[in-house]
């Protein structure tokens, strides 16, 4: 969860990058609706965790501060608005949380705005998180976001370029495009990501882009170039793989196979060989026997993974995965810890065969962190000013990060 400084509108977001670059929407919305001494969580429901954690930051909410008004929007209030509502929480739909109508007693009916609006974080951001579309097209068989979101619905060209006019004049130098299913851009619209990139790249005072989680079979050939041959797209490509099993991708009903998986990865690092590559990986899906989980224990290496988003399954409502024999909540908390060991590793080994060498870092609001352009986590030794780009020499590593030095101009 990331919480926003205090203010007249308190919005708690929960989960995803794009939930982070629509948390400014609800606040904006809110506070022109007249709301104040409020709390909205905007929450997630990837996993029954993530709904779990917002079920009790709403209870304590409300325990806490009886007379504050307390909202509820975002994916797990979309699938449990009844259960929220009986808390005693203001429930918003999921596709109407950028609205006034939501927090000023009209109850803004559910809704499927097209085109989808830009959603972009705070000036509080060093780095601005631009969320061009939301929804998904697929039917993966663990996922439950199709039924909070709705299907693929994208941005308009002009409307996430004037977005970031807006970040870029803001003094933000990096933009991090992100939605629900990012490789999906324009498939509703006749564009595409590639298309949207290059317009964005055109862009004056643009110094870093980077991309949020592309599924492998949507990165084509204008993609792929774009990412290997443009030096201010970050080498850093994160990827939906969600395992590294055939009969599980199957069974998942995802749209590749895990030698694809493998060749993407090669074909990307020998085109561009500093490129780190991030990961979504699920351990302990059904029917997931030893050998299978060895499979994608395997890929962390095959796939050279140094940033694994790894977790858990776990059933969700209403999906087909949720029917299918269970390997157990123990069992696959057991492989994920296994699975974000062998991440580590391979993480701290790349990290190790970096010190010594220069990078470029963006510094972030404490003017202490930040992340060189391969997505390493930084910590310099003296402070540089929030929202610099700042060349550094890397001295040496302290657990998942690394300790910077500015290199003097």
């Amino acid at each position: 969860m990331t919480q926003p400084p205090a203010s007249a509108v308190d919005v708690r977001n929960f989960g995803c990058r794009l939930n982070i670059a629509e948390g400014e929407n609800i606040r904006i919305a809110a506070g022109e609706a007249g709301v104040s001494d409020a709390v909205i969580f905007n929450s997630c429901a990837v996993t029954d965790e993530a709904v779990r954690q917002t079920r009790q930051a709403v209870r304590r909410a409300l325990r806490e501060n009886p007379e504050r008004p307390v909202f509820v929007t975002g994916c797990a209030a979309e699938l449990e608005a009844d259960k929220f509502a009986a808390m005693g929480a203001v429930v918003v739909k999921n596709d109407a949380k950028g609205d006034i109508a939501s927090y000023n007693g009209g109850h803004a009916a559910h809704k499927i705005a097209a085109p989808y609006q830009p959603a972009l974080s705070g000036a509080d951001h060093a780095r601005a998180f631009l969320g061009v579309q939301t929804g998904c097209s697929h039917s993966c068989t663990f996922c439950a976001t199709v039924l909070a979101r709705g299907s693929a619905n994208s941005a308009t060209g002009a409307s996430v370029i004037a977005a970031a006019r807006t970040a870029l004049k803001r003094g933000q130098k990096e933009i991090i495009l992100t939605g629900v299913d990012l490789a999906s851009f324009g498939d509703d619209s006749q564009s595409s990501l590639a298309s949207l990139v290059e317009n964005l790249l055109a862009l004056d005072g643009l110094h870093r882009l980077r991309l949020s989680s592309l599924d492998p079979d949507r990165i084509d050939d204008a993609l792929f170039a774009l990412i290997t041959q443009e030096t201010r797209i970050m080498p850093h490509v994160h990827l939906s793989l969600q395992a590294g099993d055939d009969m599980i991708l199957k069974r998942m009903k995802r749209r590749h196979n895990r030698a694809e998986a493998v060749d993407l990865v090669a074909r990307l690092k020998q085109a561009r060989p500093e490129i780190a590559i991030g990961a979504d990986l699920i351990a302990g899906f059904p029917t997931e026997d030893d050998a299978m989980f060895a499979n994608s224990l395997a890929l962390i290496d095959d796939c050279d993974i140094i940033f694994g988003h790894i977790f858990p399954y776990s059933p969700r409502a209403g999906t087909p995965a949720a029917r299918m024999p269970q390997v157990g909540r123990a069992l696959a908390k057991e492989r994920a810890a296994m699975m974000r060991a062998a991440n580590e590793r391979r993480r701290h080994a790349w990290m190790d065969a970096q010190i010594g060498q220069s990078a470029s870092m963006l510094v972030e609001r404490d003017g202490m962190t930040g992340h060189a352009a391969n997505f390493a986590a930084l910590t310099l030794t003296t402070p540089a000013p929030a929202g610099t780009i700042q060349a550094v020499h890397l001295r040496t590593r302290d657990g998942d990060r690394m300790i910077a030095e500015r290199i003097a101009a």
